[in-house]
């Protein structure tokens, strides 16, 4: 609930913030209709709310960090996305259902991004798979906070380890 009541507000403050600079607020068809219903949403929260959603985010924070420190991990291994990668324009939303992007990022968004973009801890994603259809499958790395060195380092390991610098996927048809 704290992620979705902050990004409702961040959508809402970026909006306004655009507004004021250009002296107006967006026309209908300026904003993606999922953006739309955030910044309609966000505008509607009581500061209490967004208040209360920082303080359940740095809460959670500290859980992470507290847990990297107690097991000594240098990174945290985990898929980078819960699915191989979907094809272009099947995460859109529509006038008509606006948020069907949000409903369908749901189960593809990986959590651990949602986790280092929450605590600020370093995390990085490196393609060491490709699947049969020759697309990338990337593992991410959540690192402790502060330590993007160990990340660093780990990658040029990896890198060399299993080289994709070189790697790109196959178009398909289309």
């Amino acid at each position: 609930m704290a992620i979705g009541t902050a990004w409702r507000a961040a959508v809402a403050w970026i909006v306004a913030y655009w507004a004021r600079r250009r002296g107006r607020e967006p026309r209908d068809g300026e904003l993606e209709p999922l953006t739309r219903v955030w910044w309609e949403e966000g505008r509607r929260l009581p500061a209490a709310d967004y208040l209360l959603a920082l303080d359940d985010l740095r809460a959670f924070a500290r859980v992470v960090a507290r847990f990297f420190a107690r097991e000594r991990i240098d990174a945290w291994l985990t898929p980078t996305l819960s699915e191989p990668p979907v094809p272009l324009g099947e995460i859109v939303s529509t006038p008509d259902r606006p948020l069907r992007a949000a409903e369908r990022s749901r189960g593809f968004v990986g959590f651990p991004a949602v986790v280092a973009n929450i605590t600020g801890a370093p995390a990085m994603s490196v393609p060491l798979w490709w699947n049969p259809a020759g697309l990338p499958v990337g593992v991410h790395f959540l690192g402790r906070f502060g330590d993007e060195a160990t990340l660093l380092r780990l990658a040029s390991q990896l890198e060399q380890a299993r080289p994709w610098a070189g790697r790109w996927p196959v178009p398909g048809p289309g």
